[in-house]
């Protein structure tokens, strides 16, 4: 990536590709230039869709387009636009932002829409000759034209978040499903006035639903060559960011909050690397500004197994497919940043398969700490006990693990589990046990694969290897999980590595609501 000299602007908001979001100190101001790939957008293509999670730099790269095609060619020296934009004209831009504030009825919607357009109609000198919303935003752009002489280019920011701010009301959520589709739709018919349009927002609602009237949008959110669009690369971390990291250990930055990719290269979260840097200190900056309450509460209601959080198989399509109807626990985890593509495989001539797993510690750690108290857990009690967690495993003490674990089980309020039916589906207990050890942001290897088939859980800490299988039984235990553990010869895999290898297995009891069995065997090499 090529980046511009760190040397001062004048200070103000400034899109992303010449200047962060804000000094980091006072002296200083780094640049990440994104702008030429905002260049090769506007050359090679007109209509554009692009998602990515919050606080990845979305509207400042919009922000960027807005500058470059209003010719403020002043805040471009120096960056790759400079020598590479046509500055000899200015295009009118029309600046739609539905992220401000919260909608909660196609009435409030309808009317925060004609307060965009009236303020683009005063702006731009545009007489107002319809009182429909469809009718006024076609006619700002006939006469926004007809007026600059250049045709009109048309950014929309955030673009779904009336939708998502009313997804657990459905009705509201179809209200306002219908009141965008009617802004959206005038795109289209508007073509010929139109030089560019760019629209951005977390979720990528599908076609049918929203752009049906919308067709020729190009989306660009899996495209390779715009996978570093938004956010930073080690690159820019290493050379940018050069003066701010000494004192930090390096590796811990890219654990940290390195790992989002859309089939290109790996990303950091712009804001989580921005607030390292200014406080010197590792936290879930991304995470705290946004627990995701609705998330959480859809994927318990559901019964999802956590485990399936560090790796998962999917397709485009179903990744895609994200509507008030129907939305994929999946494609929900992927399009808000919870998960990100680790790999993706062609099985057969056209037939892509996706892997999905966590991006970074940050998210791994913070997800399935709220998804415990989601399933019934007191989230500081939790907390305390897991403190303890790494001394047992550091000991192999087994008998305090056992102990451990039926603490961990027994704090669930009887009266959550009675009125909650997911405490009664199978994967409960291990989805909690596996978001236990998965808060500790420890080397976990849920599903792992073997020659002989798929261990439950690998846990590997301090020159120890713990393999885990769970079974759940009505009232005594069996036995059965360890004698798996055993029978499928899954430790041959790791007893190369020279380390103690523990098999657990591991019972529990939908009556008695515990573990009801925990037998332990240890090989060695020695």
């Amino acid at each position: 990536m090529n980046t511009a000299p760190s040397t001062p602007l004048p200070r103000k908001r400034l899109p992303i590709g010449i200047q962060t979001f804000r000094e980091i100190r006072e002296d200083n101001c780094y640049y990440v230039d994104k702008t030429g790939i905002a260049v090769d957008l506007v050359q090679s293509g007109k209509y554009y869709f692009l998602s990515r999670p919050r606080r990845f730099g979305k509207s400042l790269f919009l922000d960027t387009l807005k500058e470059l095609f209003e010719g403020n060619r002043a805040l471009f020296t120096g960056l790759i636009a400079d020598i590479r934009w046509d500055w000899s004209k200015k295009f009118p831009v029309i600046s739609i932002n539905l992220g401000d504030g919260v909608l909660r009825s196609r009435v409030e919607l309808d009317h925060r829409i004609e307060e965009i357009l009236g303020d683009h109609e005063r702006r731009l000198g545009v007489q107002v000759l319809h009182s429909s919303i469809s009718g006024r935003f076609a006619n700002l752009l006939r006469e926004a034209h007809a007026k600059s002489g250049q045709r009109v280019v048309v950014l929309v920011d955030e673009y779904d978040k009336p939708i998502l701010d009313n997804i657990t009301d459905s009705a509201a959520a179809l209200e306002m499903r219908q009141g965008l589709k009617n802004l959206y739709s005038v795109i289209k018919g508007a073509d010929a006035h139109i030089k560019f349009a760019f629209l951005t927002g977390v979720s990528k609602f599908s076609k049918v639903s929203i752009f049906s009237d919308l067709n020729n949008l190009t989306d660009i959110t899996l495209d390779k060559s715009c996978s570093t669009i938004c956010g930073y690369t080690d690159a820019d971390i290493d050379t940018v960011f050069a003066p701010e990291l000494p004192g930090l250990d390096r590796a811990e930055i890219r654990h940290w909050y390195n790992g989002y990719r859309w089939l290109g290269e790996g990303i950091y979260n712009p804001f989580d690397v921005l607030l390292l840097l200014r406080s010197r200190t590792f936290r879930p900056y991304w995470f705290e500004t946004g627990t995701p309450t609705f998330l959480v509460k859809l994927l318990t209601e559901r019964g999802y197994f956590t485990p399936n959080l560090a790796y998962q198989q999917t397709s485009l399509e179903l990744l895609s497919t994200f509507d008030v109807e129907g939305i994929t626990s999946e494609a929900l985890l992927w399009q808000t940043g919870y998960l990100t593509v680790t790999h993706a495989h062609e099985l057969l001539p056209g037939i892509w398969v996706y892997t999905l797993g966590y991006p970074n510690y940050e998210v791994q750690t913070s997800l399935n700490t709220v998804l415990l108290a989601g399933m019934g857990l007191d989230a500081q009690r939790t907390f305390t006990q897991r403190l303890h967690l790494p001394a047992l495993l550091r000991a192999a003490d087994m008998a305090g693990l056992r102990t451990h674990c039926e603490v961990l089980f027994a704090s669930i309020p009887h009266q959550w589990q009675t009125n909650n039916p997911i405490a009664q589906y199978e994967g409960y207990y291990a989805s909690i046990f596996y978001s236990h050890f998965a808060a500790l942001g420890l080397d976990i290897r849920p599903e792992d694969t073997t020659n002989h088939g798929r261990i439950d859980m690998a846990v590997l800490f301090e020159g120890h290897v713990f393999l885990f299988e769970f079974k759940v039984v009505e009232l005594v235990p069996q036995g059965k999980a360890l004698q798996q553990l055993k029978d499928k010869g899954y430790a041959e895999k790791y007893l190369g590595r020279g380390e103690p290898v523990h098999l657990i297995g591991v019972e529990f009891s939908k009556d008695a609501r515990n573990v009801v069995g925990f037998e332990v065997e240890t090989l060695s090499n020695s």
